[in-house]
């Protein structure tokens, strides 16, 4: 392998790194949001005293009394019997502004965020084992990578040396031929 193929490779890891660090970073600010509104979801249940299934469905509701009333009282989950016109702040994400809308909007709001979250929660995650798995693909060098060498790979600028070059090009063959080898006696 000249010296020219190897610095390809090397920074083909080096992007790759980035990708997966950069993911892992996305996924850290994506679970602190997620955080944030659960604990504001937890707030509003509390102020409006009822939790994700004190408050019976339509259906129970429906079962209980059969009377001349309508056929079906709708109850939103999170609202129960509180007001739902009562004003609430609400905090828009990313800004400093504050707004206040009725309560059954805020808790919907916020719900649909955190739907919205989970499913970029989920898709990032599939995401970073995507790029974990092309990173361990790589090569001999990839295998041996842990996180902390990753992050200083993704933190260098400096250009090698020539000299460091055919340091990290012998070290790279060695590994390969050790590699090589253990393959051999284990297959037979």
């Amino acid at each position: 392998m000249d010296e020219n193929k190897f610095l390809d490779q090397f920074i083909e890891v080096e992007i790759e790194a980035e990708k997966l660090l950069l993911g892992r970073h996305e996924l850290v600010d994506i679970d602190r949001m997620r955080n944030g509104n659960r604990e504001a979801l937890t707030a509003l249940r509390k102020r409006a005293k009822t939790t994700k299934t004190s408050v019976p469905s339509p259906f129970e509701s429906l079962m209980k009394d059969i009377d001349p009333r309508p056929l079906v009282n709708e109850v939103c989950a999170t609202c129960g019997h509180h007001n739902a016109r009562e004003s609430t702040l609400l905090m828009f994400p990313g800004t400093d502004t504050f707004a206040t809308i009725p309560f059954h909007a805020a808790h919907t709001i916020l719900e649909e965020d955190q739907a919205r979250l989970d499913f970029d929660s989920k898709k990032l995650q599939s995401y970073v084992k995507e790029q974990s798995l092309i990173l361990s693909e790589k090569g001999a060098l990839s295998d041996r990578i842990g996180p902390g060498v990753l992050k200083s790979l993704v933190a260098l600028t400096d250009k090698p040396k020539r000299d460091q070059c055919k340091i990290l090009h012998e070290d790279g063959q060695k590994h390969a031929r050790a590699r090589k080898t253990v393959t051999r006696e284990a297959s037979r």
